[in-house]
Order: structure tokens, then C-alpha cells, then sequence
């Protein structure tokens, strides 16, 4: 009920601002106000990021546009916001790419469990601007394309009870996004996938309606769900990235100088949002088994990886749309585990911790 009512009032909101701006429209030198929405809370990485978005925007583009950042899902969920943005009621959405797969297939590429085999191989794959290009224009005639990316750790298996292989899986429901591909992959693993919102998580596994979830350590101290979960296991299932999202009719009436600036803006946002994504999943992970008392467990990943080869298959049997990623994500998954062998590190990406497996929260 409060997420509803939180929706109308910025929607309400929205709709008085675009009022306000259409009726000052003949007077010269009016701003426009650019809008953010996003899912998280004021200390979240991806607000900082963003808000270091705003920051180079409005040094460059002051007397033009304004940047205004609408957290802790003001202006509605994250589908609700992706339709906003498809309007143009809203310029940009922080959104899952889970999220976006309704709108193109293509974007199922990252919910394929074990797609990526290191953090290295990761960041190496997004860095990599000709093999996201198309990826971000796949939404154009969805009325949006992609910006920029955001790192969002690896998900991972967290219950009332330990789970170390997939037999603990059995016959438990666990929470998963709405993507069909982490439905199958939860199914693959023995237990009954339970899409659900993710602000009905915590109740859901206090009452017993779930006996667990998929997420990241951010899930357990900003969302609480170390209060009700105590066991948290490292299967590093998936690495599915949030991704910054920009209406179509808007970014394609920038001119190239101000599309340029806006570009790099979005860059800066996510080089902010990397660094302080780190700091802030080791204070999760200290406060989680603290003062919560969770158990992290480190766990051998080869039974549940095993059991996903057949998700695998056929995801890229049925989406003919994600085969030349995936085929250039096996090339970058051998490239970086060659270098990690010969130099015993990897240049030009963060270096995480948890082994070389950092993990972390979610949007969705």
C-alpha cells in the first residue's frame, strides 16, 4: 500500500512538473528538468553514482537542464518507472536487466546461470563498448535504450537453512526474479522458484511462505533479511547488471556536444558506483554476521553449475538472439582465466574481494 501510494504521489508529481514546464514553454531559457528513477535508498551505490551524474551534467549543461534523482521507488516500481521512461513522463530509470527482457530478448543473456566465469571476465565483457552497443540499442523501438551499466555483485542462495549443494534445494520455494531464465535455472536446482516482488521477501520468508531467496549481501542489512535468513551461501549463480535506461524521443533530440557530455556522465556514475560498491558490501557482510548473526558459507559451485548446463542449452537453443554474446563471453571468460594464470592478476578492472568472486545487492 505504501509503494502504491508513494507511486501516485510521484506520478502526480510528474504530471503537475510537465504542467508547469508545458505552460512556461514560450519563455526563453527555461530548464529542463531531467528525472532519475531509481529503486534503491539515498546511501545506495547507485545513487552516489548518480548522483555524481547530476554533479558533471550540471557543470557543463547547467543553463539548460536540471538533474533531479527520485529514490526509494518514488515514482513507482522499476516496470512501473520502465513505462514511465517509455513516455518520456520520466528521462532515465536505473533498472535490472532482468527487467528489460520483456522488451527485448537479447537481454536474457545475463540471466543464464554461470554465463560469466570470474568478476574479471565480467567487468572485461561490459567494458567492452562494441559488444554492448547493439545490446543497448535493442530497446529503441521499445521507446528507451541503455546508458551505462552498473555492477551489482553476484547473486547467491541465502535461506532459514544452510544450503551447500543442491540437494538442500530440494523441495524448498525460494524467491526469484520474474525472468523465466532464473525460473528454469531455480527449477534445474531442485527447488520451486517463487517470483515475487521484492519488497514482499522479508514477510514471505518470516511467515514461512518462502524458505529462502537468490541475492546479495545488500539484501541481507538494507533490506533486513539477515534478521529472517540465516545461512548464506556462495553458489555465484548469476552477475546480472542494473542498467541506466534513457528515453528514447530525448536522448535522440540532444545534440552530439550534449549527448557527448550526458555519455560521460553516465560513465563517471559508474566508475563512482564500482568504488563504493566494494566499501559498502564488505560493511554489509560485517554487520550481516555480527549483529545479525548470518553464516556465510563457502561452498563447491561444481554440483549446481552441473545441474545448469541443461538451462544453458536451451536458452541458447530458444533466444537465437543472445548465441554471438554468448560466444564472445566464452572468448573473454578463456582470455582473462589465461591472463590470471600467466600474471597472477587482471589490469584495468577493479579488483574484488571474497576470492576473486566479489558479491553484493540488487535492484529487483
Amino acid at each position: 500500500m505504501r509503494r502504491h501510494i508513494r507511486w501516485i504521489t510521484g506520478l502526480c508529481f510528474i504530471c503537475l512538473a510537465a504542467v508547469g514546464i508545458s505552460g512556461c514553454s514560450a519563455l526563453k531559457n527555461q530548464k529542463k528538468i531531467i528525472r532519475i528513477a531509481l529503486g534503491q535508498s539515498e546511501t545506495h551505490p547507485e545513487y552516489l553514482g548518480l548522483v555524481e551524474f547530476k554533479k558533471y551534467v550540471e557543470e557543463h549543461l547547467g543553463e539548460q537542464y536540471t538533474v533531479e534523482i527520485f529514490p526509494n521507488e518514488l515514482l513507482g516500481s522499476t516496470q512501473k518507472a520502465i513505462e514511465l521512461t517509455q513516455t518520456g513522463a520520466i528521462d532515465f530509470t536505473v533498472a535490472g536487466a532482468a527487467n528489460l527482457e520483456t522488451f527485448t530478448k537479447s537481454y536474457e543473456i545475463f540471466s543464464m546461470p554461470y554465463l560469466f566465469d570470474s568478476v574479471e571476465a565480467y567487468f572485461a565483457t561490459m567494458k567492452n563498448e562494441e559488444y554492448m552497443k547493439s545490446l543497448y540499442q535493442s530497446t529503441e523501438e521499445a521507446g528507451f535504450q541503455t546508458v551505462t551499466w552498473y555492477y551489482v555483485g553476484t547473486r547467491n542462495f541465502y535461506g532459514k537453512t544452510p544450503i551447500n549443494n543442491p540437494d538442500d534445494l530440494k523441495g524448498k520455494k525460494i524467491r526469484v526474479q520474474q525472468s523465466p531464465a532464473s525460473i528454469a535455472m531455480t527449477k534445474a536446482l531442485g527447488a520451486a522458484a517463487a517470483p515475487m516482488s521484492f519488497g514482499e521477501v522479508y514477510t514471505a520468508i518470516q511467515q514461512g511462505v518462502i524458505d529462502g531467496a537468490e541475492n546479495n549481501e545488500l539484501a541481507l542489512t538494507n533490506n533486513k533479511h539477515g534478521e529472517v535468513a540465516k545461512y548464506y551461501s556462495y553458489t555465484l549463480h548469476q552477475m546480472i547488471p542494473d542498467m541506466l535506461i534513457v528515453n528514447e524521443r530525448f536522448w535522440k533530440g540532444l545534440s552530439e556536444e550534449e549527448r557527448g557530455i550526458f555519455q560521460e556522465a553516465a560513465r563517471l556514475s559508474t566508475e563512482k558506483e564500482c568504488k563504493e560498491w566494494d566499501n559498502q558490501v564488505e560493511e554489509a557482510k560485517k554487520t550481516a554476521s555480527e549483529q545479525m548473526k548470518v553464516q556465510f558459507l563457502e561452498i563447491d559451485i561444481e554440483p549446481f553449475k552441473e545441474k545448469a548446463k541443461k538451462v544453458q542449452a536451451k536458452l541458447l537453443e530458444e533466444n537465437e538472439s543472445i548465441r554471438k554474446l554468448y560466444s564472445q563471453i566464452q572468448i573473454v571468460n578463456k582470455e582473462t582465466a589465461s591472463f590470471q594464470v600467466q600474471s597472477g592478476t587482471v589490469a584495468d578492472v577493479p579488483q574484488k574481494g571474497h576470492g576473486q568472486r566479489q558479491t553484493g545487492g540488487e535492484t529487483e
